[in-house]
C-alpha cells in the first residue's frame, strides 16, 4: 500500500537528491582511501629488511618507538608461530599442546579469517610482504564498507571514513571482513524493506532476513560476533507483519500477525551457513579447529586484554603491584563471571528491545532489531575477556547508523585513540629486558581508554536499542516504533 511516497523522500534511489548521493560517496571514498593509505604506511614501518631465518624483520615489533601511531601489526605478528610462514593449510593438521600452543597451521581465529591469512600468505617469505598481501585482500573490504554505509546514512558515512579509527585498525587485525558481513546484512534489510515505485516493499521480510543472515552466518565464521544479530534480526520477522502489538489486540489476534515461518527460517539460514563454512574443518580438521576454540577458552585475562577484568580486578585478586602478571584466582573469576555477563546482557538487550517495539501506549512501527544487535555487541565487548582495540572497528558502524548523542561518541573516539597510541608503548616497556621506568601518561592513557569505554559501553547498551535510525535509513521501513496518533477526520467542505 503506497504511502504517498512519504517513504521514498529519502529513498536510495530519489532522483531529486542523486547528486548528493553521488557526493557523498566520492568524499567518503576519497577519505577511506587516505585513511587506508596512512595505516599501511604506519603499520608497514614495523616491516622490512633484514629478516631473519623465519622471514621476520629485525625490526619488528617496536619499529620506530618515537613514532605518533604505533607501527605494531597483529597481522604482521601472525606470520610466525601458526605454521603461516610454513604455508601450512589452516586446522586441518592442527592441534593444541597441554600448555596452550597451537601448531600444525591452526591459527586462534574462526574458519574463514584462517582462511584469508592463508591466502594472504601464498607467495610470500617475509612478515612484511605476508602484510602487504593481507592489505591488497582487506582495501577492498573497507571500500565495501564506506559504499554501503553511504547507501545507508549518506553523509554520516564520514564518521566511518573521516576518524582515527580506520587508520589505527584497518591493517591492524582482520576486521574489515568481518565488519563488511555485519554492515552487508544491515544494507540487505534495509534495501529489502525500502519502497518500490508501486509502493510495495523490494522483498518480503523474510526473504531479506534470510540472505542477510546468511552474512551473519559468514560474520560469525570470520569474528563470531555478526552471529549475535540473527536473533535479533529473526525476532523482527516474527513481529514484522503484525505491524504493532498492543493491550488492546486480543491473543488470537497478536497470534495470526506473527511470523513463525520466517523467524525459523532466519535462524535456519543463519546456522545453514555455519555448517557450511565450518563443517569440513570439523570433519577433516577435528582436532585443529577444536584447537582454536580451546586455544581461546584457556586465554588468561592479561595484560595485553585491554580489559576491564585485568585493569579492574588483578590487584584486587591477588596481582602484586609492580607486577603486569594476572592472579589464577583472576582468571578463576574471569572463567565463570564474563561468559555469565555477557549472556545477561544478550537477555537484556533483547528484553529492551521489546519493551521498546510493545509499550503499554499503542505504537507503530517494527522491533528495533538494528539497536539490539548493537546493545548485544557493546555487551558482548565490555564483559569479555579480551578487549583488543581494533573492536572499535566492530561498534563504529552502529554510531553511523543509529542516531546516538555527538557527545558520546566523540567521547568514546578520544579514549579509543588514547588507548591505541599508549598500550603499545606499555608492551614495549615492560618486555624491554633493560626494564626501564613505566610513565605516567602511558599507564594513565590505557586505563582512561580502557575505563571510559566500559562506561560508555555499559551506557550504550540501553541508548542503542531508543535509538533512531538515520536517514535516509529510518525512511526504509526500519523505524523505531513512535507513538500512535489517530488522524481526525476533516470536515467535508461545501
Amino acid at each position: 500500500m503506497s504511502n504517498g511516497g512519504k517513504d521514498r523522500a529519502f529513498g536510495p534511489f530519489d532522483r531529486t537528491r542523486a547528486g548528493d548521493s553521488v557526493l557523498a560517496t566520492v568524499v567518503a571514498l576519497l577519505f577511506t582511501v587516505l585513511a587506508m593509505a596512512w595505516s599501511f604506511h604506519a603499520k608497514a614501518k614495523c616491516g622490512g629488511a633484514p629478516f631473519n631465518a623465519e622471514g621476520r624483520s629485525r625490526r619488528w615489533p617496536i619499529g620506530d618507538p618515537h613514532a605518533v601511531i604505533p607501527c605494531y601489526s597483529d597481522m604482521m605478528n601472525l606470520w610466525v608461530g601458526r605454521d603461516i610462514n610454513h604455508h601450512v593449510f589452516p586446522y586441518i593438521h592442527g592441534g593444541i599442546t597441554d600448555a596452550g600452543h597451537i601448531y600444525g597451521g591452526t591459527v586462534e581465529y574462526p574458519v574463514l579469517s584462517g582462511m584469508l591469512m592463508w591466502l594472504g600468505a601464498i607467495g610470500a617469505h617475509t612478515d612484511k610482504a605476508f602484510f602487504e598481501h593481507s592489505v591488497l585482500i582487506l582495501a577492498p573490504f573497507g571500500i565495501l564498507v564506506t559504499l554501503l554505509l553511504v547507501y545507508l546514512v549518506r553523509w554520516w558515512a564520514l564518521l566511518w571514513a573521516a576518524t582515527p579509527p580506520l587508520v589505527l585498525y584497518a591493517f591492524h587485525n582482520w576486521e574489515l571482513p568481518v565488519v563488511a558481513t555485519a554492515v552487508g546484512g544491515i544494507a540487505v534489510v534495509a534495501w529489502g524493506a525500502s519502497r518500490k515505485p508501486d509502493g510495495e516493499p523490494r522483498l518480503k521480510p523474510r526473504t531479506a532476513a534470510a540472505w542477510a543472515a546468511v552474512l551473519f552466518g559468514i560474520g560469525f565464521s570470520l569474528k563470531l560476533y555478526p552471529g549475535f544479530f540473527v536473533l535479533p534480526l529473526a525476532l523482527y520477522v516474527l513481529t514484522r507483519d503484525g505491524g504493532f502489538i498492543a493491550r488492546f489486540r486480543t491473543p488470537r489476534e497478536v497470534a495470526a500477525g506473527l511470523d513463525w515461518r520466517g523467524f525459523w527460517t532466519t535462524i535456519g539460514a543463519a546456522a545453514a551457513t555455519v555448517a557450511l563454512t565450518q563443517g569440513p574443518f570439523m570433519i577433516f580438521g577435528w582436532a585443529g579447529w577444536r584447537a582454536s576454540l580451546s586455544f581461546q577458552g584457556k586465554r588468561k585475562a592479561d595484560v595485553d586484554t585491554n580489559s576491564i577484568w585485568y585493569w579492574g580486578w588483578r590487584i584486587l585478586t591477588g596481582g602484586k603491584p609492580g607486577s603486569y602478571a594476572p592472579s589464577d584466582t583472576l582468571n578463576s573469576i574471569v572463567g565463570v563471571a564474563s561468559p555469565l555477563l555477557i549472556a545477561a546482557s544478550f537477555v537484556l538487550a533483547l528484553y529492551l528491545g521489546w519493551r521498546v517495539y510493545s509499550p503499554d501506549k499503542v505504537t507503530l512501527g517494527v522491533y528495533p532489531w538494528i539497536g539490539v544487535s548493537g546493545a548485544m555487541l557493546a555487551g558482548f565487548m565490555v564483559f569479555h575477556k579480551v578487549h583488543s582495540p581494533q573492536y572499535t572497528l566492530w561498534i563504529l558502524p552502529f554510531f553511523v547508523l543509529l542516531n546516538i548523542r555527538w557527545q558520546v561518541i566523540a567521547l568514546y573516539l578520544v579514549a579509543d585513540l588514547s588507548l591505541d597510541l599508549t598500550i603499545f608503548r606499555l608492551f614495549g616497556i615492560i618486555n624491554d629486558p633493560s626494564h626501564p621506568p613505566m610513565k605516567w601518561w602511558v599507564i594513565g592513557g590505557v586505563n582512561f581508554g580502557v575505563w571510559v569505554h566500559a562506561v560508555l559501553l555499559v551506557y550504550l547498551i540501553f541508548a542503542f536499542v531508543k535509538a533512531q535510525p538515520r536517514q535516509p535509513l529510518a525512511s526504509m521501513g526500519l523505524r523505531v516504533p513512535q507513538p500512535y496518533v489517530a488522524k481526525q477526520a476533516v470536515p467535508a467542505t461545501a
